[in-house]
């Protein structure tokens, strides 16, 4: 196969693994009430739930990267993609709450490999020069599948029941395993020569990489910045929006929608127009502190569905320059880091759906169900992000150059 082709093929595969694991990541919040009701859970309880997804995936994404960095991605991808989409028919198959949850985790398990090994390919495929861009369509094509899979979707758990599609989403999970274990090769990399023992690289990766305060910075600024998508986006949107603005569930659904349109088209912008101008640091402030604002205007201001479908997609758009995180941490290391760079910048972002998602159920409960003052902290963690990037300094090392490497 040509070197280009199966660049390409790598890239589209996983592309659409990670459109596949943000839906199983957000599929919960499609039938919360019907979920909540059919294992009789508190809105506290019922986040715990969906969280438990997030308690597997963000401890694992360290994991991810250094198996990446040492082994390569095609066997991940396999693994990940079978256990993601098991996960998922596991919690459609049973009626008791603690094989749920065992189910949710076995899919957080599957997902924690698609992101990263995405990224890990993009990286190792293509030059350094286009990475913010096509890391960012990535995250577009995820947004987009979370856009189209949600409206589509919750339509189709009104009317057939949402233990029916969480089956289907379940065997379309396994039809990406086989297009994955039939098409996908890995790429001339560093993962393939490896020599250092396992004990070594291991050692030698964690430190290069936990023990960076620049990768710390931005791995917090990227946990708040994307609480939106994870909290608003991934779980507690729609229900705000039919307890406070008194739309239908399918129209909340179609307005969260909204969020994650505005994410694809901000993820390719603002990776394109990265790249164009060769710097990440001031369209992440301005991306959050544009996204606080529109949040802010969502949950607040009145008026017809229109504003608030505006807002959404804008707070969407400015929300897609979170991707830029990635690029920024990944360029202030050696190339052969890159798994184990994006996995951890990744995990800490994770961990903030950990927190927020079962913190703004508990504030729900306490307040008597006014998600809008619960959702209050979707904006402060995106202004508090816009704030700490204005400390961090641009750095960009020698392997990720301009022209460092070709395609």
């Amino acid at each position: 196969m040509k070197t280009a082709n199966a660049a390409w093929i790598a890239f589209a595969i996983a592309s659409l693994f990670f459109l596949y694991e943000f839906v199983t990541r957000v599929e919960p919040s499609l039938a919360a009430d019907p979920i909540k009701q059919f294992y009789q859970l508190s809105e506290a309880r019922f986040g715990t739930v969906s969280s438990l997804f997030f308690w597997v995936y963000a401890p694992m994404q360290i994991v991810v990267g250094l198996l990446l960095d040492r082994y390569g991605a095609r066997r991940f991808v396999l693994l990940g993609s079978f256990c993601c989409s098991a996960g998922v028919l596991l919690f459609a198959a049973t009626d008791h709450v603690v094989v749920a949850e065992m189910g949710r985790m076995l899919t957080g398990f599957g997902a924690s490999f698609a992101f990263v090994a995405a990224l890990w390919l993009v990286n190792h495929w293509f030059a350094p020069e286009r990475f913010a861009l096509l890391s960012s369509i990535v995250n577009a094509v995820g947004m987009l599948g979370a856009a189209i899979g949600g409206v589509l979707l919750s339509g189709l758990m009104v009317s057939a029941g949402w233990h029916y599609v969480f089956v289907a989403t379940g065997v379309a999970g396994m039809v990406i395993f086989l297009l994955a274990l039939v098409f996908l090769h890995e790429p001339p990399s560093p993962a393939a020569s490896a020599t250092a023992p396992v004990g070594t690289h291991v050692r030698q990766s964690l430190l290069a990489v936990i023990g960076n305060r620049r990768t710390w910075a931005i791995a917090v600024i990227g946990l708040l910045y994307y609480v939106p998508v994870n909290v608003y986006g991934g779980l507690w949107g729609a229900t705000e929006l039919v307890h406070n603005h008194h739309v239908s569930a399918v129209a909340a659904e179609t307005l969260v929608s909204l969020v994650f349109w505005g994410m694809t088209a901000g993820s390719v912008f603002g990776g394109w127009l990265s790249d164009r101008l060769g710097h990440r640091k001031w369209l992440v402030f301005s991306g959050s502190l544009l996204t606080a604002l529109a949040y802010v205007g969502a949950l607040y201001l009145p008026g017809p569905t229109w504003l608030e479908a505006s807002l959404l997609f804008a707070a969407g758009f400015f929300g897609g320059l979170q991707m830029l995180t990635f690029a920024m941490a990944k360029e202030g290391h050696a190339n052969e880091l890159t798994g184990t760079v994006v996995a951890f910048v990744n995990m800490i972002g994770i961990a903030g759906a950990m927190v927020f998602q079962p913190l703004v159920g508990y504030l729900a409960d306490i307040s008597g169900g006014d998600f809008q003052m619960a959702l209050t902290v979707v904006p402060l963690c995106a202004g508090l992000a816009a704030l700490l990037v204005l400390f961090l300094p641009e750095y960009r090392h020698p392997d990720h150059q301009p022209g460092a490497r070709p395609l």
